[in-house]
């Protein structure tokens, strides 16, 4: 054999491998790539589905949130609006001028009558002390109470033990204080419409 024949050969023997292995790493590539995209697209998939999962979390949180911040924002403003009305009632109640305000104390001081003992001291509110002094005086069926100092408060008074020991409380803003809360449920309903 010749030189030149066993170099063309080689070469032919060459080529053919070539294209074996050529063949071989086209597929095995091939093969490569497509469980790279299989890979890739079930990441993917994972990933969208998760990130649908946190969105939606997060938009239920949120909706959430926002509720609570709504109702948190509600409540302080009905909070607001109570005080304010209750502000408003103290002021009406403190005036001097206030309408039926000699029946009240005629009321509470008949209160007094029937619940205290004897020898108690009156502290009026200094507002009421004109006509708390004038129902002590006047009217007999009223213990003789002993006027004592004025006391602070919107009207009304206290009844005091001769030492201290006992204080009957008969001021407007306890009494008012007491007719607040029993009548909360009716004020909302008036105020919020609930």
């Amino acid at each position: 054999m010749s030189l030149d024949k066993l170099a063309s050969e080689i070469e032919s023997m060459a080529k053919a491998e070539a294209k074996v292995v050529s063949k071989e790493a086209k597929a095995e590539a091939k093969r490569i790539g497509d469980e790279a995209k299989d890979s890739v697209a079930e990441y993917r998939d994972a990933a969208i589905t998760q990130a649908e999962k946190m969105s939606d979390r997060i938009a239920v949180e949120s909706i959430a949130a926002a509720r609570q911040r709504n109702q948190k924002r509600l409540l302080v403003a009905r909070r607001a609006e109570l005080d304010a009305t209750w502000s408003e009632v103290m002021s009406q109640v403190g005036k001097a001028d206030l309408k039926g305000r000699e029946n009240i104390l005629e009321s509470l001081m008949e209160m007094a009558t029937a619940e205290s003992g004897d020898d108690m001291i009156l502290r009026p509110i200094a507002v009421d002390r004109k006509i708390l002094t004038a129902f002590s005086e006047t009217h007999g069926e009223y213990h003789d109470f002993q006027i004592g100092g004025d006391i602070d408060g919107l009207g009304g008074f206290v009844l005091e033990s001769p030492d201290g020991s006992v204080l009957m409380d008969y001021r407007f803003e306890g009494r008012l204080r007491d007719a607040w809360e029993a009548s909360l449920g009716e004020i909302n309903n008036k105020l919020f419409g609930e």
